[in-house]
């Protein structure tokens, strides 16, 4: 595809899509877990169980497990100070150092995010999850050239098996870089092989959209709109958008009504009620 998007509202469009993706995926964008691809040893060469589990490593993963969950609770504070008590267990411990990435990336702590991610990758270069998170916080900094390479990186790597989380990923970065072409690529990858991935479904709804490939548009956003409970705000607009597109007036209006009835506070129903569809 050549075409790319241009007019008023591109800025937004590329905004939402990215917001949609981290709203959405309940996590999915980051990953708090980390797996090596090749698994860690004991002194005699065998895979560790948790028998070989010392005292220290069930004091720090105790720790992990309550950093896990208030991160996950957005009690960011609470989170970090659980995974300081990790370290201080076991000062290289890389799913404590992806974590502690994670909450400083949240707390908009970027130097600090960055420092904790190089440290983990220092410990597992191979480590897929780690180069994902890595990524898409590079992403969130506009430093897609090197987000792009680490998502490749992380896809690479032959245990790694969460391809469909890290081509959405990438494939949003791509978005929000202007590349549509490669967007779609990827984004259509992911769907392949994740088909009832709803926010994959939605951002490669918006990258057609903006390419002007609304019928192929039609088709992904009402996968996501099929489900009563798996429509939002977002979703029901860019339907709308759709469909104006295609000059479908009377599903302009079904979709408009609904997106009226049930989100009427959204900015999505104001835009609607303005008749500004190119926002």
């Amino acid at each position: 595809m050549t075409r790319t998007a241009a007019g008023p509202g591109r800025a937004g469009r590329a905004a939402r899509l990215a917001g949609w993706c981290l709203a959405a995926l309940l996590g999915a964008c980051a990953t708090t877990e980390t797996t090596t691809t090749s698994g860690p040893v004991t002194a005699t060469g065998d895979l560790k169980t948790d028998s070989d589990q010392t005292a220290t490593d069930r004091r720090a993963q105790a720790r992990m497990d309550l950093a896990a969950a208030y991160f996950g609770r957005n009690q960011l504070v609470t989170a970090l100070d659980e995974v300081k008590q990790a370290l201080v267990a076991k000062p290289d411990m890389p799913e404590a150092l992806n974590l502690r990435g994670l909450i400083y990336a949240a707390m908009s702590e970027n130097a600090l995010a960055e420092e904790s991610f190089k440290r983990a990758l220092a410990v597992v270069p191979r480590d897929g999850d780690i180069q994902h998170n890595y990524g898409w916080f590079l992403c969130q900094q506009r430093r897609f050239s090197e987000a792009d390479d680490l998502f490749a990186r992380a896809l690479t790597l032959p245990q790694y098996r969460s391809f469909a989380r890290t081509m959405l990923a990438q494939g949003v970065c791509q978005a929000r870089n202007a590349q549509l072409g490669r967007a779609e690529l990827t984004l259509s990858r992911a769907f392949e092989l994740d088909p009832t991935n709803l926010a994959i479904a939605y951002n490669l709804t918006e990258v057609l959209y903006r390419q002007g490939e609304f019928e192929r548009a039609r088709f992904y956003i009402r996968r996501v709109n099929a489900r009563r409970e798996t429509a939002n705000a977002q979703s029901l607009w860019l339907a709308v958008r759709i469909e104006n597109r295609l000059g479908n007036q009377a599903l302009v209006r079904q979709l408009g009504t609904d997106l009226r009835e049930r989100f009427g506070q959204s900015p999505e129903a104001l835009l609607y009620e303005k008749g500004r569809f190119d926002e």
